[in-house]
């Protein structure tokens, strides 16, 4: 019975787990070869992108529309900006510790090839990007979800304000909401496949690029990313909700898997909706923290992101020392995180300020992007678990320390 119970607990993910790394096994193996099984891998994505956002929008706007308590929307958003970025702020705080005791580019000496141009990076523009659209077409993509979010909150909330009349508009939405859960319910019967192959020919063409000179840098970077995930989430978690709250981490595996194989925070959000539902944490929490977070909510990026200025610091022959340097990196990291994240190409715009900002040559350009490419795997598993961590955290805040017992007896 017990070797029954566990089996039944985590039977998906041990699926998903083996059909990854049966498909790394393909892909080293096959070799290049293996970008046959690319299409298999790129249907599942592009369902899970396909679906991801309307049910973006029609749950954010669903739980806003249908609070009773404006009150409460108030302290879910302020819980929410004060947990993004406080977290944000002990991962840099973190990473630039480490860097400091372990120099990422030490030893390292790459052959910099020249970038003919790099255009001027204009940070007001990328902002106003990052938070609207200039056509309403273009609101209903996975490339602008921070406009789409806001959007999301300003019409459930004039639903709300119409009161009784908006009733009828507002459980649609939850009605809407419910089918879409259940398309990515079914959609994930096809995932064991989907990631496998997809894996398959991840590992298959690009395998070769994870050995040489960026060696170090990865060494501390993934060690320290698994050490985030066992031993700051559980912390966040006790915070949250004592020992019950650590036990519910069990719930991150399907989402960990998945933002691994997947390297998108959005692509997660249905999986990470669901095991914050096994949690326990409140309809209108997880519906409105977990949207959110997917676009703002980003501690591997702010891990990632002071990587890469140390890691440019030291191919320079820089010092990465002084409180100026470090708050000025911790800035960059935060913004990174919570703005770029929005923008398209959020990733490389990053980089690019990061190169302009400290007035590094052009040349510095493809080498930190290259990092970004190495580093995005667990960065963005860190960014998609991290969301039901936040989600707990608020709810720790909003409804006192016992809302998991709450959930219970509910």
């Amino acid at each position: 019975m017990g070797k029954k119970s566990v089996w039944e607990s985590y039977k998906f993910p041990i699926v998903l787990i083996g059909a990854i790394f049966l498909g790394s096994f393909l892909g080293i193996q096959m070799g290049p070869k293996a970008k046959v099984f690319k299409p298999f891998g790129d249907i599942f994505i592009n369902g899970m992108f396909t679906i991801v956002v309307p049910l973006v929008f029609v749950t954010i706007s669903s739980s806003i529309s249908s609070m009773s308590n404006m009150k409460r929307l108030g302290n879910i958003l302020k819980s929410l900006f004060f947990t993004f970025i406080t977290t944000g702020f002990l991962a840099s705080i973190l990473i630039i510790l480490i860097v400091k005791v372990f120099p990422p580019a030490q030893g390292v000496n790459l052959n910099l090839s020249a970038v003919t141009a790099l255009e001027p990076f204009k940070t007001s523009d990328q902002i106003v990007r990052a938070l609207t659209v200039s056509d309403f077409p273009e609101l209903i993509s996975r490339k602008n979800m921070l406009p789409l979010i806001i959007f999301s909150i300003f019409f459930g909330f004039c639903i709300n304000l119409i009161g009784e009349k908006g009733a009828v508009i507002s459980k649609g939405l939850d009605a809407l909401a419910e089918v879409f859960l259940k398309m990515i319910n079914i959609l994930m019967y096809y995932a064991p496949i989907g990631l496998g192959a997809y894996f398959a020919a991840l590992v298959g063409e690009y395998g070769g690029q994870l050995i040489g000179s960026y060696a170090r840098a990865m060494l501390i970077y993934y060690p320290l990313c698994i050490a985030y995930f066992l031993i700051a989430f559980p912390i966040y978690g006790y915070i949250a909700g004592g020992v019950e709250g650590v036990k519910s981490l069990k719930y991150l595996i399907s989402p960990a898997i998945t933002s691994l194989a997947t390297q998108s925070s959005i692509a997660t959000l249905p999986v990470n909706l669901e095991a914050a539902e096994k949690i326990g944490v409140p309809k209108d929490i997880r519906d409105i923290v977990l949207p959110i977070g997917a676009t703002a909510h980003m501690d591997g990026t702010c891990l990632s992101s002071i990587l890469k200025i140390s890691f440019l610091f030291g191919v320079f022959n820089m010092p990465f020392e002084g409180v100026g340097t470090y708050i000025s990196a911790i800035i960059l990291s935060i913004m990174g995180g919570v703005v770029m994240s929005g923008v398209p190409g959020g990733g490389l715009i990053g980089e690019m300020l990061i190169v302009t900002m400290y007035g590094f040559p052009p040349e510095a350009f493809p080498i930190v992007a290259t990092i970004g490419y190495l580093v995005d795997p667990p960065a963005t598993m860190i960014n998609a678990t991290g969301d039901t961590v936040a989600a707990m955290l608020v709810s720790r805040f909003v409804e006192g320390k016992d809302w998991m017992k709450k959930q219970i007896i509910e």
